[in-house]
């Protein structure tokens, strides 16, 4: 096992590197640090004045170099300034003694630099902004796991039945309804002052507010209730639930017709100890690593749910440092997101092997 997860955690240490300088070589793309060169400086630079900014910045060097003085393994940039004779340079920060400064200041270093939209901290951003996504992925999962097991389960108990029919059509409509779409129906049914359900509940006297929940999670993110975090959490949760509710059902329905399911039938075992003795352990190994892989889609895959319903996580973190050309924040943002992946896909594959004895043999 000891070699196994060692020779996983090599592959990721690839993977990463090879992930992040993709990203890195794109956002540092030629038009994109002209455009960060115009913001920074003035909308009207020329070219000769772009070139020079760039070059004052360490933006002049080659690729390679830069990605290296991203990490953190290669030293950084130093340049004096002709005007003032200043040393200036990557680990200098403004105000710092050149003397004291550190050689490396990259990711390794926990060094994100800062934000050039807002100036501050790109690990203090992405630590406010995991933080919130992270709330919201665990009450999400929290509804979303155990409804797509019990679903699946109940559908692949008894393959072909009117249960199974219609527990397998509303697993596939809710994964073939986009988030935008159940959200906006969500908003519409039940967090509207003049449709959907609230005007009949305020009419009725069932609830005292206007709406039944709120159609923003703004609040949300210094306290959420269940009044502001329902419809979010709802809106992840429905999507990801029939996925994973599918891949029970069609483990559950092959376990069901294995070759012991039937010795223990003709046992005389009862159709419930058959299911939850036997049947559903053996069953859950598959979709486990659906489940698994849903961190980082839900990390990533929340941009939809976190703009529609203006909550300031991860996703809208993301759709704000590319709409910005925040390249240092995007940057933070895409190797975060890598890591997430990399490291469900290793649990997942740890799981796997120990809830499944022929590969632990093996």
């Amino acid at each position: 096992m000891g070699l196994f997860i060692l020779k996983r955690i090599g592959v990721m240490a690839l993977t990463a590197l090879c992930l992040t300088f993709i990203v890195f070589y794109l956002t540092n793309l030629a038009p994109n640090l002209e455009k960060l060169a115009k913001t920074q400086g003035n909308a009207r630079m020329t070219d000769e004045q772009v070139e020079s900014w760039l070059a004052r910045n360490g933006y002049d060097q080659p690729i390679v170099s830069r990605y290296g003085e991203w990490l953190g393994i290669v030293p950084g940039w130093t340049r004096v300034d002709p005007e003032t004779s200043e040393l200036t340079g990557r680990c200098i920060d403004p105000g710092m003694d050149p003397e004291t400064a550190p050689t490396y200041c990259g990711v390794l270093q926990g060094d994100f630099g800062y934000s050039t939209v807002s100036d501050d901290e790109v690990a203090a951003i992405i630590g406010g902004r995991l933080l919130l996504t992270g709330k919201l992925m665990f009450w999400a999962f929290v509804i979303m796991v155990p409804a797509a097991l019990v679903v699946g389960v109940l559908a692949g108990m008894r393959e072909g039945s009117r249960l199974d029919r219609s527990l397998s059509t509303f697993a596939i409509a809710t994964t073939a309804t986009p988030e935008y779409v159940s959200g906006v129906i969500f908003i519409v049914l039940l967090a509207s002052s003049q449709a959907g359900l609230s005007p009949l509940l305020t009419e009725w006297g069932w609830i005292d507010g206007p709406t039944l929940f709120l159609g923003s999670a703004r609040s949300a993110m210094d306290d959420a209730n269940i009044w502001n975090f329902t419809l979010p959490v709802m809106t992840i949760a429905l999507y990801g639930m029939g996925y994973i509710a599918r891949m029970t059902r069609a483990s559950m329905a092959e376990v069901m017709t294995a070759q012991y399911i039937r010795t223990a039938r003709l046992k005389g075992v009862s159709f419930r100890n058959i299911v939850l003795k036997h049947a559903l352990r053996n069953a859950l190994i598959a979709p486990f690593t659906v489940i698994m892989l849903q961190f980082p889609w839900l990390l990533t895959g929340v941009v939809i749910v976190e703009t529609l319903f203006n909550y300031n996580g991860f996703g809208w973190t993301l759709v704000q440092a590319a709409g910005n050309n925040d390249i240092e924040l995007l940057l933070a943002v895409s190797i975060v997101a890598v890591i997430v992946v990399l490291t469900t896909q290793l649990i997942s594959d740890i799981g796997y092997v120990f809830l499944n004895p022929r590969i632990r043999i093996s």
